[in-house]
């Protein structure tokens, strides 16, 4: 049976329109034992997103960002977290977004592309789902230095890291964050991979 069956909505209360849309929704939920249960659940919708992760593979290198998050910040964060370049799709094709992305937050620009999956990263509260993709950089095609977005209260440091020291990072608390730390385990099982892993 599919969730459609499941599921009969009963009301929807628009919470904040401020940033992004939170709704709470109020609907009835057909149980696995065949009861209808009344439930309410609030929505953060920020639309969905691309992440992308640039390697090199003779230099056995990537490229990753630093900027301030503030709601990391207020969960007892630094504030300042390692990331792969991302962006919302604000509606335009996901493979189209992560390349103009990818070169505003770190002046790469980047020929091709390849999605390797997609992922809901909060499916209890958020609705986003992010597109998953690799590319191999050239330094030689670096268009500016990056940084993002002024205009937007982007600040971003852009950092060349060993694939080595990033996955390190990870064990050591530096790379927090989880679209990055996803992307990092992908790139050491399927590109830097050497012989039997």
């Amino acid at each position: 049976m599919s969730a459609q069956n499941r599921v009969r909505i009963y009301d929807v209360q628009l919470l904040s329109n401020d940033w992004y849309v939170l709704k709470k929704t109020t609907f009835d939920y057909l149980r696995s034992d065949g009861t209808w249960q009344r439930q309410s659940r609030e929505t953060y919708d920020r639309g969905n997103g691309a992440v992308i992760l640039l390697y090199h593979l003779l230099n056995r290198t990537v490229i990753l960002t630093r900027q301030f998050r503030f709601p990391a910040f207020v969960n007892g964060h630094a504030g300042f977290l390692l990331e792969a370049p991302a962006g919302l799709l604000d509606a335009a094709d996901p493979e189209e977004r992560i390349r103009a992305e990818v070169e505003e937050e770190t002046g790469y620009r980047v020929r091709q592309v390849q999605k390797i999956f997609e992922a809901y990263m909060s499916p209890g509260s958020v609705t986003e789902k992010l597109y998953f993709f690799v590319a191999e950089y050239d330094p030689g095609i670096r268009m500016s230095n990056g940084g993002g977005l002024a205009s937007e209260g982007e600040d971003i440091e852009v950092l060349e890291i060993p694939i080595d020291v990033a996955l390190h990072m990870i064990e050591s608390g530096e790379i927090m964050d989880g679209k990055t730390i996803m992307l990092l385990q992908y790139a050491q099982l399927h590109l830097f991979c050497v012989g039997a892993c």
